[in-house]
């Protein structure tokens, strides 16, 4: 078939990525480059955030933990497996991402930080998106996949590309070129500082302060961050960034006296469910794919996505 995917974020390059391995024509388009993509940003450490539905999302998140522990093994450019706390100050009960991840198991006391009486361990992947993207995008190119940067205002004007089936993983436009009013902004606030060492990432999901998570990655570490949704605004906030520091540290007092090097914010595509569905009446004659809202979770979900879009597509 002749498929046209829409956005180049990872969910747009995986799934564009196997629907050229099984054989298909495939055009991706987007408004801007790979580099410029919320993807790009992203931390990227696997652990499903503002996605649901629960019972799809653990299926996806399987998958994808899969494949991207795979990658990791054959030493895929920017995906490592990396060893995980997340903190909890009461008994957390069981996780439902506890499955996909395997080895999972209760952190020793001299193994949390001070104020925590609760914890797990275990490894997930950590993808550093600024060397990853790009490899996945020659994948892409380097297998026949063409790709056209163009905004356009509605799926319509994808008609001149003569496709058999689009697939709309646009991101936050997605839900706005199909007028998905369920569809929303989650503003995400993020800082990079010098790596002083680490090797462990650290999580609390539910700091009073907001949300807090260390990600050290092979030349920095990503501190975050928050998920504010329904807000449009990506100015870096200065009072955020230091309370991102500030939590950030009481997990791991080290990070205290960290350079930082430059905060981000980013806006990930949130909606109360991912949608992942084909759909014969939005386009006469072309069945649209959708495979859009995955809130915080995009590298969680994204090859699992990307299966069953592929399967759509059929």
């Amino acid at each position: 078939m002749r498929v046209v995917v829409l956005g180049a974020g990872i969910s747009g390059l995986s799934t564009a990525t196997l629907l050229r391995e099984r054989g298909d024509e495939v055009i991706l388009v987007s408004a801007h480059a790979t580099e410029a993509t919320t993807s790009h940003l992203a931390a990227a450490v696997w652990f499903p955030t503002s996605a649901g539905p629960a019972d799809k999302v653990a299926r996806w998140g399987s998958t994808t933990y899969g494949v991207l522990a795979a990658e990791a093994a054959r030493g895929v450019p920017g995906v490592v497996m990396r060893e995980s706390l997340v903190v909890y100050r009461q008994e957390p009960g069981p996780q439902p991402w506890a499955d996909a991840v395997g080895d999972l198991r209760p952190a020793r006391a001299d193994e949390l930080p001070g104020g925590y009486s609760h914890g797990l361990r275990f490894v997930v992947p950590l993808v550093e998106m600024p060397t990853y993207l790009p490899w996945l995008h020659r994948q892409y190119v380097d297998g026949g996949g063409q790709q056209v940067v163009r905004r356009i205002g509605s799926l319509d004007e994808l008609l001149d590309l003569k496709p058999d089936v689009i697939v709309n993983c646009a991101g936050l436009a997605a839900g706005q070129l199909v007028g998905d009013d369920s569809a929303y902004p989650i503003r995400g606030q993020i800082v990079r500082v010098v790596n002083p060492g680490l090797t462990l990432s650290v999580r609390d999901e539910t700091h009073p302060a907001g949300r807090a998570y260390i990600h050290p990655r092979s030349e920095d570490c990503i501190l975050g961050g928050t998920l504010d949704a329904g807000v449009w605004d990506t100015t870096v906030d200065d009072e955020t960034t230091r309370s991102i520091v500030s939590r950030c540290s009481d997990l791991v007092p080290a990070l205290a006296e960290a350079e930082v090097l430059q905060a981000l914010v980013g806006l990930r595509p949130g909606r109360p469910e991912v949608r992942l569905e084909r759909d014969e009446q939005l386009i006469p004659g072309v069945p649209v794919v959708h495979n859009y809202g995955h809130g915080g979770s995009g590298i969680t979900l994204g090859w699992g996505c990307a299966e069953d879009a592929v399967k759509a597509c059929e």
